[in-house]
């Protein structure tokens, strides 16, 4: 009854409508929308959901409120997930909560075993539920992932990715922490939950259990699939029996480990099968272990690309499947709902881009929707270092009661001048005009974007396009003052009441001397002239510079497709794109079949043919130790093995002697070499780009009342840090008024991060 969509359209439709009318949702909704399928309601039985959209879990920190061993309350986990219900979410997922203290993630994170724990979550559920949503908790045991000092786990089998070996639990021990998981349970339907996501996937305590690769087990917990399954199903069965038949069970459900010993297919549709039993209402796809070596959600994976697999497991079950990982925009979810291949559609960081993602596109103002680009630069990479995440594209995000964009009072309203238009500057206008100052945007070139304008033609970065959709889009809708193709004077800056500079960053310039007598052969130009002028690039490249762009270079030059198809747009991506899936999935190693055990192509076998790759690369450093050191957290492992499956030859403690005909002469390790190179590629760095700024703080121009400010790359040049740069940008603009000459705004680190970082270093020793 659940799966046909199309059926049921009609009789949807029609309940959709009156859920829209109702006192949560004031706004116009167009009966023409172009998502129907994204937006008809859900009947679970004892409960409808009023859209197909499921925010996923993902931590936040806000889970923690305010310090390490706080009880205070989680107002501002509240103001969070109350944006989003506002925003009409179908169903909310909060991040991961621990049943009992050996599940916590690390120091200090969330758990729920009390009474007075399930208090203070009230707050949440109370501002969920005043927006007409609705809240599942997500109920979430580390094991042996665990960063504290005693983790818990099937067997006594290290994390590749942990500190410490963990404890095998006892079969009454065990027992024990079923009674946890149900107990967390029932204490979430007391705090008002709609009901609970128990996590099984992502190689977690409960995926540990179910897979031989950490499961040694020899007692009725272990063996067998038949044992190694009988966790997950315990606690469904138990949970759905403590909490009774009005509370939803999401069960997150590894359908593609990724790993080497993980489950095959017929086991994942076994599980499916009693998991729908057990009384589950809804199965959430669940892609890839933390420590497997295959990208799951970062930029580079196409989007949708994992639909496949709910795909594959629907036929197979009879109560909802909600499918996942990089899916960003209404048309793409829209379009994997109408092709059957799931029920819903989880997402969770473009929850962070926007939390307003349905609400606009039932209004059909999709042009509107900050997109997730998919970077995990503000969002994982914070949470695995224990810092509160937010998003580069909105750093409101998860900071919404101390980063606020209020309306100014009419006696501070400002003229503002903003020169340059990347991030920064962007970033700056289009929130200071929201808030009803008069900004005025100058910039030399003639589009907006910035470094964004070469950042959207590396493969996988296509999601930049979507980053200028939208900055042009509120800078429409917020009638900011737009002049391209203008190099400001400080006479064109006068009649404003503050200025803010932010014009950026300049290739620094490495001077290779050429050998008296060359020929000029081997072409000398920077990642600019190769990514925004079209330079020519040989098939022998030498790129100097191991940094992000550095990467992102040898990316574009390696690309399969870089060198005859470019890069698409992805404002015109409305749907899966099966070719560029399908090249993802052979380029990782990835059985679209999933006929071996985690879903891998077996090493050797004729599926793991490397795409042809159109040129030889050479990827260098001064300084010695390992390349791309300065990279995300969670990304720089993708890039790392990229460049390796490419068979870029990286070269760290790098001397560059000469350029001559026969290459560029450079001295490792007291030894001279030659690379056979025709095109040398300069990736040494930024420059801030800060004369006009020099300019308007000159003795003569210090007496006056108009204020300057200065941000983004001009500020800090940095690795073209985007991140920073529309924070500063953003906070700026949020106390511009107030603001005195020369302040600059950064996002705040917490007490957390701090502990995590003096434990980590303590582990390293």
């Amino acid at each position: 009854m659940y799966r046909n969509i199309t059926d049921r359209k009609k009789k949807a439709w029609a309940l959709t409508k009156n859920i829209i009318s109702s006192k949560w949702n004031t706004s116009l909704f167009s009966t023409s929308t172009p998502y129907p399928n994204l937006l008809a309601p859900l009947e679970l039985g004892h409960t409808t959901l009023r859209n197909r959209v499921l925010m996923g879990s993902m931590h936040t920190g806000l889970e923690e409120a305010s310090g390490l061993f706080t009880t205070a309350k989680l107002d501002e986990m509240a103001v969070f997930y109350a944006e989003r219900a506002k925003g009409m979410v179908g169903l909310i997922v909060t991040g991961g909560i621990s049943p009992n203290n050996a599940g916590k993630g690390y120091f200090g994170a969330a758990k729920m075993s009390t009474g007075a724990e399930a208090e203070r979550h009230k707050v949440v559920t109370n501002a969920v539920h005043e927006h007409g949503g609705k809240i599942a908790m997500q109920i979430l045991h580390t094991g042996r992932y665990a960063y504290h000092f005693n983790p818990v786990s099937a067997s006594a089998i290290k994390s590749p990715i942990g500190w410490y070996k963990p404890k095998a639990l006892s079969s009454t021990e065990v027992e024990n922490t079923i009674d946890d998981f149900v107990r967390c349970s029932e204490l979430a339907k007391s705090a008002g939950y709609d009901g609970v996501e128990i996590m099984g996937s992502e190689g977690y305590f409960i995926n540990q259990f179910i897979v031989s690769r950490t499961n040694k087990r020899t007692d009725k917990w272990g063996g067998s699939y038949e044992n190694r399954i009988r966790l997950p199903i315990e606690v469904v069965k138990r949970v759905r029996q403590a909490v009774g038949k009005d509370f939803i069970i999401i069960y997150r459900l590894s359908m593609l480990d990724l790993v080497e010993g993980g489950s095959s297919w017929p086991e994942v549709v076994e599980l499916a099968h009693k998991i729908e039993a057990a009384g589950a209402s809804i199965i959430n796809t669940g892609i890839g272990w933390h420590e497997a070596r295959v990208p799951t959600i970062a930029t580079m994976v196409p989007r949708g690309a994992f639909t496949w697999v709910t795909e594959k497991l629907k036929k197979e079950v009879s109560i909802p499947l909600c499918t996942t990982n990089r899916i960003n925009m209404p048309a793409v979810a829209e379009s994997v709902l109408a092709s059957g291949a799931a029920d819903m559609i989880s997402m969770a960081r473009p929850f962070l881009a926007d939390p307003h993602f349905v609400k606009k596109a039932m209004e059909n103002r999709s042009d509107e929707i900050n997109t997730c680009i998919g970077c995990n630069q503000a969002c994982l990479d914070h949470i695995f270092v224990s810092k509160r995440a937010s998003c580069l594209v909105n750093p409101i995000a998860a900071h919404e009661t101390t980063l606020k964009l209020a309306l100014v009072a009419a006696s501070k309203v400002q003229r503002i001048a903003v020169v340059g238009a990347g991030p920064a500057g962007l970033a700056f206008s289009t929130a200071a005009a929201k808030r009803g100052h008069l900004v005025t945007l100058f910039d030399k070139e003639s589009e907006i974007g910035g470094q964004f304008n070469m950042a959207k033609l590396v493969p996988g970065k296509e999601e930049f396009y979507e980053t200028l959709r939208y900055f042009k889009k509120q800078l429409e809708l917020n009638k900011v003052s737009v002049q391209l193709g203008k190099s400001v004077q400080e006479s064109d800056l006068k009649e404003f009441d503050s200025v803010v500079v932010a014009t950026g960053v300049l290739p620094r310039n490495v001077r290779i001397p050429r050998r008296e007598g060359d020929s000029g052969r081997v072409n000398v130009v920077s990642y600019v002239d190769v990514l925004k002028g079209g330079a020519h690039v040989g098939n022998r490249v030498a790129v100097i510079g191991a940094g992000g762009i550095g990467f992102d270079v040898s990316d574009f030059l390696t690309h399969p497709h870089t060198a005859h198809e470019g890069v698409r747009d992805a404002t015109v991506m409305t749907s899966v794109d099966s070719v560029a899936v399908n090249d993802f999935l052979t380029e990782w190693g990835i059985d679209h079949e999933v006929s071996a055990a985690g879903g891998l192509v077996p090493k050797g076998s004729s599926k793991t043919a490397l795409l042809q790759v159109p040129r030889k690369v050479y990827l260098l450093q001064r300084k010695e130790g390992k390349l791309g050191g300065g990279l995300g957290k969670t990304t720089g492992w993708i890039h790392r093995t990229t460049m390796k499956k490419r068979e870029v030859e990286e070269l760290s403690g790098c001397s560059y002697i000469e350029i001559n005909d026969e290459g560029l002469v450079i001295e490792r390790k007291k030894k001279q070499q030659t690379l056979p190179v025709d095109t040398v590629v300069i990736c040494a760095g930024q420059e801030s780009l800060k004369s006009l700024y020099s300019a308007l703080t000159t003795k003569e121009n210090s007496t006056k009342k108009q204020k300057l400010f200065l941000i983004g790359g001009a500020q800090e040049a940095g690795e073209l840090d985007a991140k920073r740069a529309i924070d500063q940008g953003t906070r700026l603009a949020a106390v511009v008024e107030d603001a005195n000459t020369g302040d600059v705004f950064e996002a705040p680190i917490g007490l957390i991060p701090k502990t995590m970082k003096f434990f980590t270093e303590l582990m390293r020793k």
